[in-house]
């Protein structure tokens, strides 16, 4: 399946139908009167979150949605049949925005979330509604309101509760794959992640969701590399997890690009609390030279620098029970440990 986090989709409710003009004719009655139903109600366009869905890709197959109009009202005072709500079902985390961009119109962060964001046209009235003292046999009727319509946005900021972070190639998605359940892509070069990947830690009893975002450069907020798009997918996270390659020339000079970065785009992502690792120490020998890597992280980033490695797993249990006391204080020290690398 492709990933997709925007998408731009045309939406219209439906129209209300006419009313009708009739008049009672039956034998013996000999003033009838008029008796022209009302037309129906227009589908209204609503949204819905629900699960199964991660990705915004059925939107670019399908952009147009139409709300069916309401039927048209008839004799016997008979109300025409209402058009069915048209229901898009979207991802759980998906934002609707107006056509500029500029403003959020809805905010889906919960499954089952529904909302009406296009009401269909209100039906005519049937010459029986025109009827008065002085106007015994009116034939006027209300030809049905016209439905809403607009262009908007769709922008799916995925939900997990920490956020992956780091330069290309700094070993996020070796990470990944080592304390969940995700199979993202690895290689010995940059930018082997193209788009977000999830994955659910089990530790100590909970859950919690991780979400890898591809690697960040100088310049990224400008466009550089893949840019800085991406990120939103870590403005919903409560921890964000650091990841520094060992073999940097200058490793803090590698946190420092990011963390730019991260405070270039705004939305408060520097101000999450922060996990700071030193990965990949299994490709170092000297244990000297990895305790001055993780002091020199460690004065720059301002936190204790874990030292890591994600292809063996060593160190990733203090890197979780780190995660853990943010995301749910007094659950490392509650529970036995059950976690092993996989």
């Amino acid at each position: 399946m492709h990933f997709l986090d925007q998408a731009k989709i045309f939406v219209r409710s439906g129209a209300g139908g006419p009313g009708a003009v009739g008049f009672r004719r039956e034998k013996f009655i000999e003033y009838g009167g008029p008796d022209g139903g009302d037309g129906g109600k227009g589908g209204d366009i609503i949204f819905e979150a629900v699960e199964g869905l991660n990705t915004l890709i059925d939107f670019r197959y399908t952009q147009h949605f139409r709300a069916p109009r309401g039927k048209g009202g008839s004799g016997s005072n008979r109300t025409g049949a209402g058009g069915e709500d048209l229901v898009v079902k979207v991802p759980v985390g998906t934002q609707i925005l107006s056509d500029d961009r500029e403003h959020v119109l809805a905010d889906f962060t919960e499954v089952g979330q529904r909302m009406v964001l296009l009401k269909g046209g209100d039906g005519g009235r049937g010459n029986a509604s025109y009827k008065t003292a002085t106007n015994r046999a009116p034939r006027q009727h209300g030809t049905g309101w016209p439905g809403e319509e607009m262009w908007v946005w769709l922008r799916l900021k995925l939900l997990a509760d920490v956020g992956l972070v780091g330069l290309p190639n700094a070993g996020k998605s070796t990470f990944l794959n080592i304390v969940t359940n995700a199979r993202a892509k690895v290689g010995a070069y940059p930018f082997t992640t193209l788009h977000p990947q999830l994955g659910v830690v089990r530790h100590k009893g909970r859950e919690f969701v991780i979400a890898d975002i591809p690697g960040l450069i100088e310049g990224a907020a400008e466009g550089a590399g893949i840019g800085d798009r991406f990120l939103g997918h870590v403005e919903r996270c409560r921890v964000l997890l650091h990841l520094v390659d060992a073999n940097n020339e200058d490793v803090a000079t590698a946190y420092r690009v990011v963390r730019d970065e991260l405070e270039n785009y705004g939305a408060g992502l520097t101000d999450k609390p922060e996990i700071v690792a030193l990965n990949k120490i299994d490709t170092l020998d000297d244990d000297e030279l990895i305790d001055a890597l993780a002091a020199e992280l460690e004065a720059e980033a301002g936190v204790e620098a874990h030292p890591l490695s994600g292809a063996t797993g060593a160190g990733t249990l203090p890197v979780l029970d780190a995660l853990l006391a943010h995301l749910a204080p007094g659950a490392v020290e509650a529970e036995e440990d059950e976690w092993s690398p996989l």
